[in-house]
């Protein structure tokens, strides 16, 4: 055992750099992966305990106000109901914000479906014109507990008094109307009513919508959500990072892992002769592979031990939602598990990695076996010697011949630095997809900035005179969205009509062509996939008791809704209901616009006319990714410079027994360096070759993936610039040639005797 630890010692001594490396390759590996955890609990967990101290309701049903609702109670698979409470869609505003909402007439707290209050108190008969909002809803309208909220266009005051959780789908501007409980006596002109359904099976669900429309009749049927859409809409963005950090940390973990197998056949190759002195001298096998394993399984421990106690201590004090999410988890039941199966899998992955190629060291035989004159290939193939017998430097052509004499080696060095690298390419990729959002939303389904709702006191056309007014407004769409039964009537999806056929809108496609003629229409992604149709079909759904029949022409780019729109042109809507009138608008700003300062501007001027916000953009809610992408190429960074000092390492040494050779050719020492530093450029330019050829359609395949599993669709990948992958290759092959300079000048001027011992 003293044996033993006095050569790890010694091997740690000489490869410092490289244990330190690898400890804090491991390090960031595991933070990543314990981070992709807390996020993926993060994203669960909070709606799921709203939900189960809530007893929420798996379906809530919009009806109009005649509907017989409360006949739903008695459909089988209902375990209890919630309401029917009768509602009034308003607006309110508060402290100079404003927001669309729904009013529910709640008498009593419920019990299904119940408001978890986070501050203040539950209504009270006493105060008749005391209101609990929704978290989320009150967040948006800085609202407080003994704040007063008006409704635009009418005198009526409220007065909040509570601040309530809901595991419902939440307050989206411009998307979904935020939760407001109050007395009934608060809504005196109902225009619907809700239910909530409590089954006793939620796989059911789809059937249990199925038999409530059935029962109450389509047409009574205003808007149908399930706890399926409630949660996923809480999940969001939040679950994607963890999704982004969970891949990327097991694809870094596989790239350490085989940096490592590569560190350590390399210096098996480097110390045969040592090896065999350790067998002569009594060494067994297995006590040979011991040394490699409990050293590197040493180093792989420190880095996991350190960053699970790291995690514990300072995660929670990220900035933004890192953060809160480590502070979240950090609750949960399941964390202590998880923050030791992760460092002891880690570990235990690079161990096993670790022992492959240690179990090559125990069959080093105890006496030396003489190395073959020249290696198997290592003849210069005929351009070689052509080239030398030209102007080209010999250093090139000797360094080229160098990097792939022997293939099978050389490919897989080459694969080694690969990985990594291709790992870079696809962070590099996420990262200006997200930029594009920003940049160029007109390309990512969000052609408009502003979503504009006029109140009964402005008509349509002085609504649109008033917005159009405005100088950097471009152009504005009148447009409606309805809620509309999909066929089975298990589910609404959202039918929008936006534009006219002189007017269209300008819907971005990835499939089809732009809805021109009558009963024409785009559809996304999240409704394709609903109904199980493609570009071409025919679909029938219902809005209210009136059937509408569509031809898909094309599948638009769909951000809201988790896809699950259907769009056509407010003329092909009018042609099924004459009536029909438009009830928003969609503002298309000038390049180069503020759109807030542009919705403060045209809000002032509504005189509390106009609900005007700005277009919500996804990326918005992936602001943390652009740190994690940071991180992740920097822990990546540093597992292939570990494979590259490891390959320039193996590089030096395999030169020792050809330097004798080259000085006596008339190669100067510089000429010899030259050498090595070519072949280690020519392997690195290999990989950022490789890394590139399969990162690029690599990086385009997962991100549409997750485009189409999220509703948006396939379309919304963007992969780095030319000059971008062209600065990443020169900043790779640049730095492995001034990483190779200083140990290859050692090497071309070793002395004499020193050379001849190594070649021995």
């Amino acid at each position: 055992m003293r044996a033993t630890l006095r050569w790890a010692h010694s091997d740690l001594r000489t490869h410092r750099g490289e244990a330190l490396f690898l400890v804090l390759a491991t390090a960031g590996i595991v933070v990543s992966l314990l981070l992709a955890a807390a996020l993926f609990g993060y994203a669960t967990n909070p709606w799921q305990r709203v939900f189960t101290q809530a007893r929420g309701a798996h379906v809530w049903l919009h009806t109009d106000a005649a509907a017989d609702a409360g006949r739903l109670a008695s459909l089988d698979g209902v375990e209890s109901v919630a309401g029917p409470y009768p509602t009034a869609s308003a607006a309110v505003a508060s402290r100079g914000s404003r927001a669309s909402a729904e009013l529910r007439g709640t008498p009593h707290r419920p019990r299904v479906g119940r408001p978890l209050l986070t501050s203040g108190h539950w209504l009270d008969p006493a105060a008749p014109d005391g209101v609990v909002l929704e978290s989320r809803l009150a967040r948006a309208l800085l609202a407080q507990p003994g704040d007063p909220l008006t409704l635009p266009g009418t005198a009526r005051r409220l007065t909040v008094v509570g601040i309530a959780d809901s595991a419902e789908p939440r307050y989206r501007p411009g998307e979904q109307p935020g939760l407001v409980w109050t007395l009934p006596s608060a809504v005196p002109d109902p225009g619907g009513q809700v239910i909530g359904l409590r089954l006793t099976d939620p796989d059911d669900t789809d059937y249990a919508v199925q038999r409530a429309v059935t029962v109450l009749g389509a047409g009574a049927i205003d808007e149908v959500s399930t706890w399926k859409q409630a949660r996923a809409e809480a999940q969001g963005d939040t679950r994607l990072l963890g999704q982004v950090l969970g891949l990327f940390g097991l694809g870094a973990l596989a790239a350490a892992g085989f940096a490592v197998h590569g560190a350590i056949g390399t210096r098996i190759r480097g110390h045969l002769r040592d090896i065999s002195v350790l067998k002569a001298i009594g060494f067994t096998p297995g006590q040979v592979v011991r040394v490699f394993l409990l050293q590197h399984l040493a180093y792989a421990l420190l880095g996991a031990v350190a960053a699970a106690a790291l995690t514990e201590a300072l995660g929670s004090r990220i900035p933004g939602r890192l953060g809160d999410a480590v502070g979240v988890w950090q609750g949960l039941p399941g964390q202590t598990v998880a923050l030791f199966a992760v460092p002891v899998g880690a570990v235990l992955f690079i161990g096993a990695t670790t022992g492959l190629a240690a179990w090559r060291a125990g069959r080093v035989p105890p006496v030396p076996v003489p190395r073959p004159a020249a290696p198997a290939g290592g003849r210069l193939s005929g351009a070689a010697r052509r080239a030398l017998g030209t102007r080209v430097p010999p250093a090139l052509v000797l360094g080229w011949h160098k990097a792939f004499t022997r293939r099978p080696r050389s490919l897989a060095t080459v694969a080694r630095l690969a990985l990594p690298l291709l790992l870079i390419v696809v962070a590099m990729s996420a990262w200006t997809t997200i930029d594009r959002f920003h940049g160029r939303p007109e390309q990512m389904g969000l052609p408009t900035a502003l979503s504009v709702h006029a109140d009964a006191g402005l008509s349509d056309r002085d609504a649109r005179t008033l917005l159009e007014r405005d100088p950097q407004v471009a152009a504005a769409y009148p447009g409606v969205e309805v809620a509309a039964l999909v066929p089975g009537q298990t589910a609404t999806i959202a039918l929008r009509g936006l534009g006219t056929r002189e007017e269209p809108y300008p819907y971005t496609l990835a499939e089809g062509r732009p809805a021109r003629g009558p009963d024409e229409a785009v559809a996304g992604q999240g409704l394709l996939d609903l109904l199980d149709v493609r570009v071409g079909d025919w679909v029938r759904m219902t809005v209210g008791d009136r059937p509408q029949i569509l031809h898909i022409v094309g599948r638009s780019i769909e951000p809201e809704n988790a896809g699950r729109v259907v769009s056509t042109s407010l003329d092909t809507l009018r042609e099924n209901d004459p009536g029909l009138r438009p009830t928003l608008h969609q503002v298309r700003l000038d390049p180069g616009a503020d759109p807030h300062e542009v919705a403060g501007r045209l809000a002032a001027a509504g005189r509390g006319h106009l609900d005007v916000h700005p277009v919500t953009n996804p990326a918005d809610g992936l602001s943390p990714l652009r740190g994690v992408v940071v991180g992740l190429i920097a822990v990546l960074a540093l597992i292939g410079l570990i494979e590259l000092l490891t390959a320039i390492g193996g590089a030096v040494r395999e030169s020792e027994r050809d330097l004798l050779a080259l000085k006596a050719i008339g190669l100067s020492p510089r000429q010899i360096t030259a050498i090595t530093v070519t072949a280690t450029g020519c392997t690195t330019l290999a990989a950022v070759l490789a890394a590139t050829a399969l990162g690029l359609p690599l990086a385009r395949w997962l991100i549409d993936a997750q485009g189409r599993s999220s509703g948006i669709g396939a379309g919304i990948a963007q992969g780095p610039s030319p000059t971008l992958l062209l600065l990443l290759g020169t900043a790779a092959v640049l730095g492995a040639c001034a990483l190779a300079a200083l140990p290859a000048t050692r090497a071309a001027r070793r002395r004499l005797a020193d050379t001849l011992t190594a070649v021995a």
